[in-house]
């Protein structure tokens, strides 16, 4: 086998050096399936509300031709909580399927990984730990700033601890998980000693909501979720001979050390801008992945079309918390809802094999 061969009985596909595009139609349909589901859910959750607005004149107005009535409801008081979904659950599906797609296991996820807790400890301390240096912190970058940093360097300290020359995905597991119970314990002893305003302040920061989203920390989150996912795709260009094995990647050309660091260490940062923006919202990273590839009967995690399932989840979440019950909900309670039973279920999957 030379470094361009690829399996034909596959799917017909284009050959570049080690990599192969491979043309799969049905994934090619699910993927356009999910964008105009996406972009529907997307129009409803703005239509929806106190003031409701019809379908037609939604899109009208995001096409620029809508009233002036419509344009202070839809762009300024309910586009930034729509567009925070949108760019969130695409990180968070993204950053599942990179994870999972490394590890090699359904179950690693940036909150098995103990990413979301870490970033959650971070900010958390930022918010009750009043005064001194913590305050000018919080004050100078934030606290998506601070989540960022706290998702960042948990990654980075699984990943060293899993680390044995090479990554095994059981190990991977099972040090995220340690490392994010432990991450949960300091923020309940956080959450315990500090004052109970900032514990109010703190506590409706990590159920995950999108509540209150202004356009900057949109704007900051899309910027930073499309830079990383660029780096994604030019990585996963060389990503894929490396689902046959490590001695065959490397006998393909591909260096996959530097390649499996890049991609988990952009899964990383996608899961601490999702954090930074809406807080910890829980198993959209687990579930989005494992969905698509159910939907698009693919062997690994897809990546765009995971991203979307991760949107639609969280819009399509955000949507019932607001209108399902007669108080609003924050969006983390319905995916938690959701994503609870769907581990339970991949537990059980796994242990039937």
């Amino acid at each position: 086998m030379n470094g361009t061969d690829v399996n034909p009985s596959v799917a017909p596909g284009v050959r570049l050096g080690p990599v192969s595009f491979v043309w799969r139609p049905r994934l090619v349909l699910v993927t356009l399936v999910l964008v105009a589901a996406t972009f529907l859910v997307f129009c409803v959750s703005i239509a929806v509300g106190d003031f409701p607005i019809g379908l037609s004149r939604v899109i009208a107005t995001i096409l620029g031709r809508g009233e002036q009535v419509d344009e202070f409801v839809v762009m300024d008081l309910r586009m930034p909580r729509a567009l925070a979904g949108l760019v969130v659950g695409i990180a968070l599906g993204v950053s599942g399927a990179v994870t999972q797609s490394v590890a090699r296991n359904p179950l690693a996820s940036p909150d098995i990984l103990g990413i979301t807790g870490g970033a959650g400890a971070v900010a958390v301390f930022l918010v009750t730990v009043s005064g001194g240096a913590a305050a000018t912190v919080v004050s100078s970058v934030g606290l998506s700033a601070a989540a960022l940093l706290g998702g960042l360097g948990t990654g980075l300290l699984v990943y060293f601890l899993a680390w044995r020359r090479g990554i095994d995905g059981f190990r991977l597991i099972l040090i995220g998980i340690s490392v994010g119970a432990a991450m949960e314990a300091i923020t309940t002893w956080l959450l315990v000693s500090a004052d109970i305003k900032d514990v109010a302040r703190a506590q409706a920061w990590l159920v995950g909501s999108l509540d209150n989203r202004s356009w900057d920390e949109v704007a900051v989150a899309f910027w930073c979720t499309l830079v990383l996912i660029v780096v994604v795709a030019g990585a996963a260009f060389q990503f894929r001979p490396m689902h046959l094995g490590d001695d065959v990647a490397a006998g393909l050309g591909v260096r996959y050390t530097r390649v499996r660091a890049v991609l988990l260490l952009c899964a990383v940062l996608l899961a601490a801008v999702s954090v930074g923006a809406a807080g910890p919202v829980p198993f959209v990273a687990l579930v989005a992945p494992q969905v698509t590839m159910r939907l698009a009967k693919h062997p690994t995690p897809p990546m765009v079309a995971s991203g979307l399932v991760g949107a639609l989840l969280l819009i399509g979440a955000d949507l019932v918390a607001r209108t399902a019950l007669p108080i609003t909900l924050p969006v983390g309670v319905v995916t938690a809802a959701i994503g609870g039973p769907f581990l339970v279920y991949l537990l059980v999957r796994a242990n039937l094999k």
